[in-house]
């Protein structure tokens, strides 16, 4: 089942142009990236995060209101993420900067200006901090990103729902990769390289390697491997039982998660790609399930995920010596198709958004063959 793409929108004005899209090159705009779990994000908490380049600060009043905010104050450029949050009569809950006091409603308004005295004609709430829509869904924050700072109004789609993400996480490990978000991208969603960097016994090694074929699907914003079983080479799922069957979907501007259901239980592994900068991004790992084996095999899948990590991040950094020198990347079908597909989305979502278009998959049904 393809799901619905975000409606249309409408077009830029001629000044605001699209943003990069060459790989490597620029982020994907006016979407939902995520930044942290919600119970993280404590009442009357300030924490200051990159984003895109962009300090900002997610915060939560102590009524429980989540927001997002710039994290510099426009006074002095202090960050506001080292203030705190106050309760003054008349103004309701607002973040105080640590410098001089001045006070900034969660909708990023100027509440107050302490040095101010009475008889000076200074108003206060025509000074505002950039707001970012904030949304938290199944225990996960997410930030919205405009392309135009300047353009208010809320998004025009939610947050992606990730099947079996429900209560609270089993599991969660994080990197930052010395990379920009395209090539941790297509690094993750690889399907080559696993037999050659992750060698672990319980997984599979370049001498079990051996062709393989799976049908592919879109889906909204991306595309799935859709439904079947694992791999006979992929020892780790036995463990599981049963006749586990898996989904690996893909979606911009870089979620990826694998569905394992084995009858009525399920497993989640959600990986979200957070740009920190051009040159880094975050790699956040999240489990979820009703299995009653995950429980007793936790200890030893966060030991097999920081592994994997390690051994991804050790590959960037790796892979980082070559591309100093910015070369000609060749990619292949069907190994690269993925990566392919990657960059046509990218593309595709950034002209729609310019031209004030429906958003059209440029993903078709198909079967994929390569051997790992």
């Amino acid at each position: 089942m393809t799901l619905a793409d975000p409606a249309p929108v409408s077009p830029r004005t001629p000044e605001a142009k699209a943003p990069p899209t060459a790989f490597g090159k620029g982020f994907v705009l006016d979407t939902w990236y995520f930044v942290a779990l919600s119970r993280d994000v404590k009442p009357e908490s300030l924490k200051r995060h990159e984003l895109l380049g962009e300090p900002v600060l997610i915060g939560r009043t102590k009524a429980g209101k989540i927001f997002a905010m710039r994290d510099i104050c426009p006074h002095r450029a202090a960050p506001l993420s080292a203030g705190r949050v106050v309760n003054k009569p008349g103004e309701g809950e607002t973040v105080e900067c640590p410098y001089h006091g001045w006070r900034f409603r969660p909708d990023g308004v100027c509440a107050s200006i302490p040095s101010l005295v009475e008889d000076q004609a200074f108003e206060a709430d025509r000074i505002k901090v950039r707001a970012y829509p904030v949304r938290e869904s199944q225990g996960m924050v997410f930030v919205w990103v405009s392309a135009d700072a300047r353009l208010g109004g809320e998004p025009d789609h939610e947050p992606p729902i990730f099947p079996g993400a429900t209560g609270e996480a089993k599991l969660v490990e994080w990197m930052d990769f010395d990379s920009h978000i395209d090539h941790a991208v297509v690094g993750l969603m690889d399907p080559a390289h696993g037999p050659f960097v992750h060698q672990q016994w319980w997984w599979r090694s370049e001498h079990s390697m051996h062709e393989k074929a799976k049908a592919f699907e879109p889906r909204e914003l991306g595309f799935s491997m859709v439904r079947h079983a694992p791999s006979s080479n992929s020892r780790a799922y036995r463990i599981l039982g049963g006749a586990p069957a898996t989904e690996i979907t893909f979606r911009l501007p870089g979620y990826r998660w694998e569905h394992i259901q084995v009858g009525p239980k399920q497993v989640l592994a959600l990986t979200c790609l957070t740009p920190v900068t051009e040159t880094k991004t975050r790699i956040t790992q999240i489990f979820w399930s009703d299995h009653w084996i995950f429980d007793l095999i936790r200890p030893f899948l966060r030991m097999g995920v920081v592994a994997f990590l390690k051994q991804d991040g050790g590959m960037v950094n790796l892979q980082n010596e070559g591309l100093r020198y910015d070369p000609a990347l060749i990619w292949i079908d069907d190994a690269d198709k993925q990566a392919k597909w990657y960059q046509q989305l990218k593309r595709e979502w950034a002209r729609s958004r310019a031209e004030g278009r429906s958003f059209e998959n440029p993903v078709k049904a198909t079967t994929l063959r390569w051997k790992s």
